[in-house]
């Protein structure tokens, strides 16, 4: 039987500067459009079989597109979107969002945010406890010195299950491993936390990033959270401030090689397919 291969992190947008202000004037790759025929075209190029959109902009609007995308494109299978879970009506919120094919999770920014304890905000978990009832993931975007308070964020909400984006963006370009290393560790013991293995190169040098200053990285994630818990994700287009989707795929695939078919298999598909019920 053939295994999907899916891509459990990656964008698409129709740019303006207005909409993603993050996109800077040194990121040129990243200033035009991305859209279903540009992911098929890396799909494809790449041997994944399917991909889950995320969202970039903090707009009900970017989601809502997303998932109407992802109604016309097959290898869209999934959508984790926002929404204001702050808001006092953000129950409501998400039921009308979550009434719609294919929403399988909500992220917010939470790197961006300039308070650092943002995930301790009792009105951010009170939205984020809503999320459960309507089987939604919450994809856990921050930096490694958030890693104290994903903790404790994660230990308030022992039945919702959780997903961390880019194995929490270590610090690689510096070389450094702790104390991102043992903060992953702990946060791995609750079993209800996925993790991606995306985003890495973009946190390492971008022209002088090599499989062999990633591994550690790599040997860590896996330390952490076994195959069961990791899948692959491109964060594409992001991914092209330092390498190709094709090069990152292949790049994962030589630093798992050493793994079972079976745990590559999870990690390559089988882990997002469970942890987002794709």
């Amino acid at each position: 039987m053939k295994i999907q291969r899916i891509d459990a992190h990656h964008h698409l947008w129709k740019y303006s500067r207005e909409a993603y202000p993050w996109i800077s004037d040194s990121m040129p790759a990243l200033q035009r459009d991305f859209l279903p025929p540009d992911l098929s075209e890396v799909l494809t190029e790449a041997g994944i079989d399917g991909a889950v959109a995320v969202q970039a902009s903090h707009t009900v609007q970017e989601t809502e597109w997303l998932l109407d995308l992802a109604r016309a494109c097959d290898a869209m299978l999934g959508v984790v979107g926002w929404l204001p879970l702050a808001e006092e009506n953000a129950r409501d919120s998400l039921a009308k969002l979550a009434a719609k094919r294919k929403l399988v999770g909500i992220r917010h920014v939470v790197q961006d945010e300039p308070d650092d304890r943002y995930l301790l905000r009792e009105d951010f978990n009170r939205g984020v406890g809503h999320l459960k009832d309507f089987n939604l993931v919450y994809d856990i975007l921050i930096f490694e010195r958030h890693l104290p308070h994903a903790i404790t964020f994660v230990d308030r909400h022992p039945n919702q299950v959780f997903v961390l984006d880019h194995i929490a963006k270590p610090r690689i370009k510096d070389g450094l491993l702790s104390p991102w290393r043992e903060n992953l560790l702990d946060l791995a013991r609750r079993d209800n936390v996925y993790c991606k293995l995306s985003g890495m190169v973009t946190e390492a040098d971008w022209e002088n990033w090599t499989d062999a200053g990633l591994r550690p990285y790599f040997e860590a994630a896996l330390q952490a959270f076994g195959p069961s818990r990791l899948m692959f994700g491109s964060d594409w287009p992001v991914a092209l401030l330092a390498t190709s989707y094709t090069r990152w795929a292949e790049t994962v695939r030589r630093a798992i090689g050493a793994l079972t078919a079976d745990e590559q298999n999870q990690i390559l598909g089988g882990t997002a397919k469970k942890a987002y019920r794709l």
